[in-house]
């Protein structure tokens, strides 16, 4: 079932079962926040067993992109449509948050995003490979996050 994320009271909905739902959620919330301020998009977000295909569509990407298989589950995921880019998340139960920004125009800006919930290890996934920036939130603490841009067509 559909959740619409709520920015002014945040909520842990979905995110339960994580060990930093409250920073998670934050983190979450912080995502909603942007899209609402910035194109009057209203975030909304189904678990991931719901969602298969948004789930396929990330995992290809980094699979084929940077041979990149999370053994974190996923517990929700977003997909729409904003100002030419066709964006997809995945909320992570570890804390981590990973969204493709894919420019649906040809040449467009095409990337891969992560953010790490305050009080998560960097995964051991990523740890070697990518550097990470801090960046502070007033719903989400301090956010960990770097990036990738994708090079392949998806």
């Amino acid at each position: 079932m559909p959740y619409v994320v709520d920015f002014v009271n945040v909520s842990t909905v979905g995110l339960e079962s994580s060990p930093i739902a409250e920073s998670l959620a934050g983190l979450r919330a912080n995502e909603a926040r942007y899209y609402k301020n910035k194109y009057d998009h209203v975030f909304t977000v189904s678990p991931a067993s719901e969602a298969p295909e948004t789930l396929d569509w990330v995992n290809r990407i980094l699979a084929h992109e940077r041979e990149i298989v999370f053994s974190a589950r996923p517990l929700e995921v977003a997909s729409f449509e904003v100002d030419g880019f066709r964006m997809a998340y995945v909320f992570y139960e570890s804390g981590l948050s990973v969204n493709v920004m894919y420019g649906i125009e040809e040449g467009a800006k095409r990337a891969v995003g992560f953010k790490l919930s305050e009080g998560m290890e960097v995964p051991e996934e990523l740890a070697s490979r990518f550097k990470f920036a801090r960046q502070k939130s007033k719903l989400a603490g301090v956010i960990r996050g770097s990036f990738f841009v994708i090079k392949g067509e998806y």
